[in-house]
C-alpha cells in the first residue's frame, strides 16, 4: 500500500501548531510536531483585530513551518485558522497576504467546523467508550462543547469565550482576585446557556477535555504523583478530586510561583488560571469522579478526514 505524506497546521488563538504525518492506509505515522505560542489574539482579540506585533509574530512562525514542509517534500497541506481569525476584521487581509508572502493557504474554519473537527480527533484518540459524554476543547478565543458518544454528536457549539478573552476581560490582578473569580463564573453563567440547556436534555454521564489546557492539568498531575506519561499514550484519567486541588493552588499563585509547579509549560501559565475555571464551572454540572483528556483534538480530527478519505479512494 502507497504512503503519502500531510501537513496539518492548527493556528489558533494562542497557540500555532504544526503536525507532519505519514498515512499509511488506516494508520498514520508523526514524522514530526511542534507547537509555538504565537497569541495571535493578544493585543486586540476583543476589539476583533489582529494587532501588528501579533500578526508579525504569525508570519515569521508560519514561514518557519513552510521551511519544514518543504523540506520533507510535503504538498498536502492543511491550514486551519480559528476564533481570532475569523472574527478579525482585518482576518481575511491577514489570510491574502500569508498566501502570496508565504504560499500557505489558509482554511479559516466557522465554530461549529471546528467543533466538529475536534469531535473527530477525540473519537480518533479512542476517549469515548459508548456513553453519552460532554466533551469540551477551550482555546484563546473559542471554547467547543461536544455531547455524544463514540458514534454520533447530539449537540457541537463553539462560543466566543476562550482563555485569551477571559483574560482579558477578568484576570486584572496576579493571583487572581475573588471578585474576578465570580464576576467570571457570572459571564459563564450567562453565555453557557445554551450549553446548561443541552447539558440537562442530553444528561452526559462523562467528561472528556481535549488537548491544551487539559494536557497541562494531566502533566501536572502526573508529576504529582511521581510518574511518567506514556510515549504513545493518547488517552489519560484526571480524578476530579485531584483537578481541585491543582485548581486550589492555581487561585493563589502569581506567574512566577505557578511556573515552579512541576508540569506546568511557560506558554499555558498565564491562560490555564480562567481555563481552569471554566472546567471548574462545567463540573458543577457533570457529576463525574474523573475526567478524561485526549491528547487529540483539532488537528488529529484533520488527520481523521485524510484516513477517511484513503479508506475511500
Amino acid at each position: 500500500m502507497s504512503t503519502r505524506k500531510a501537513a496539518v497546521i492548527d493556528m489558533g488563538t494562542n497557540t500555532f501548531h504544526l503536525l507532519l504525518v505519514e498515512i499509511n492506509g488506516l494508520s498514520f505515522r508523526t514524522i514530526y510536531k511542534e507547537k509555538i505560542p504565537v497569541k495571535i489574539g493578544q493585543g486586540g482579540i476583543n476589539q476583533d483585530f489582529l494587532a501588528p506585533e501579533a500578526i508579525k509574530r504569525a508570519m515569521h512562525t508560519l514561514r518557519h513551518f513552510k521551511n519544514l514542509i518543504d523540506g520533507e517534500a510535503i504538498s498536502h497541506v492543511f491550514a486551519f485558522a480559528t476564533s481570532a481569525v475569523r472574527n478579525a476584521k482585518n482576518g481575511a487581509e491577514f489570510v491574502q497576504n500569508v498566501k502570496s508572502e508565504i504560499g500557505i493557504e489558509i482554511n479559516v474554519i466557522t465554530g461549529e467546523q471546528e467543533a466538529q473537527l475536534i469531535y473527530e480527533g477525540i473519537k480518533l484518540s479512542g476517549s469515548l467508550n459508548g456513553q453519552v459524554e460532554l466533551m469540551m476543547d477551550i482555546g484563546g478565543g473559542s471554547v467547543e462543547f461536544i455531547i455524544g458518544t463514540s458514534s454520533e454528536s447530539f449537540y457541537k457549539q463553539s462560543f466566543e469565550i476562550g482563555g485569551q478573552r477571559l483574560m482579558d476581560l477578568f484576570h486584572h490582578h496576579d493571583p487572581i482576585l475573588p471578585e474576578e473569580l465570580s464576576q467570571l463564573k457570572a459571564y459563564l453563567g450567562e453565555k453557557l446557556k445554551p450549553l446548561l440547556l443541552a447539558i440537562q436534555q442530553f444528561n452526559p454521564t462523562g467528561l472528556v477535555g481535549a488537548s491544551g489546557t487539559f494536557d497541562t492539568l494531566t502533566d501536572m498531575y502526573f508529576e504529582s504523583m511521581l510518574q511518567c506519561k506514556l510515549t504513545g499514550q493518547h488517552v489519560f484519567e484526571l480524578p476530579v478530586e485531584e483537578f481541585k486541588k491543582i485548581y486550589q493552588e492555581l487561585l493563589i499563585k502569581n506567574r512566577e510561583e505557578r511556573l515552579l509547579i512541576p508540569g506546568m509549560i511557560p506558554m499555558r501559565a498565564d491562560m490555564i488560571v480562567v481555563a481552569s475555571s471554566l472546567i471548574d464551572f462545567i463540573l458543577d454540572f457533570i457529576p463525574v469522579k474523573s475526567m478524561t483528556c485526549s491528547h487529540y483534538a483539532l488537528k488529529e480530527g484533520a488527520i481523521s478526514r485524510l484516513l477517511t478519505q484513503e479508506q475511500s479512494s
